[in-house]
């Protein structure tokens, strides 16, 4: 499943990180990233937080 929003942050890097982590910090500063002119530093970060932050749906709720 990695392999998709990976390939969906290609696309859109923002959409990769929504789908990874929603609306947290780390969706923002990827947003703002691309948003400013620096779609190769939002796609980074996309692959980054993709590869390395753990998934919402396999967390425990506290």
């Amino acid at each position: 499943m990695d392999l998709v929003k990976i390939i969906l942050s290609i696309l859109l890097p923002p959409l990769g990180v929504f789908l990874r982590v929603g609306l947290g910090s780390q969706f923002w500063i990827n947003v703002l990233l691309t948003i400013f002119g620096f779609y190769i530093l939002g796609l980074v970060h996309a692959v980054y937080v993709i590869s390395k932050e753990p998934s919402q749906s396999t967390m425990n709720p506290v």
